[in-house]
């Protein structure tokens, strides 16, 4: 399978098949992926339509400590840690970010390149940074897109 996805031609035809093969939670209707790594727990992601993913972007839908602790702490078990990913509509998440579990991107979002997404984004903004914050409104973004092209 893995095979098939990085000779998948481009991130339209890659999200398509994924779609196809029930790889994620869930998957919208016009999503471009161009990662390759989507974490140990795909079935934990969702996105929705209009999805925009750059290249190096890491999901990371756990946090595997506790088998750390597990190992040096005999006398406790310490439980796993994951949870879901979930991306609504009109999102681009910019290249070489990391989203962790238990985020939710809301609708109408601008992740900026190398973030680390690791708490809740709300919708119609622009988000970055280590760790990710709002940095403005996605429609003043858009907004600015469009009185470039027109120069």
């Amino acid at each position: 399978m893995l095979l098939r996805i990085f000779l998948a031609g481009g991130g339209y035809s890659r999200a398509e098949y994924l779609k196809k093969k029930g790889y994620f939670k869930s998957i919208g209707n016009h999503v471009y992926l161009q990662p390759w790594n989507f974490g140990t727990e795909p079935h934990l992601i969702s996105f929705g339509d209009n999805v925009h993913v750059a290249s190096g972007v890491t999901f990371v839908n756990h946090d595997i400590t506790c088998m750390m602790f597990n190992y040096m702490d005999k006398e406790h078990h310490y439980r796993l840690r994951q949870g879901e990913i979930t991306i609504g509509n009109n999102v681009f998440i910019g290249a070489k970010s990391t989203v962790l579990y238990d985020v939710t991107i809301g609708d109408n979002v601008i992740i900026g390149a190398g973030s680390l997404v690791n708490k809740d984004i709300p919708s119609g903004t622009v988000a970055a940074g280590v760790p990710c914050r709002v940095i403005g409104k996605f429609e003043d973004y858009q907004q600015k897109m469009k009185k470039e092209e027109s120069e």
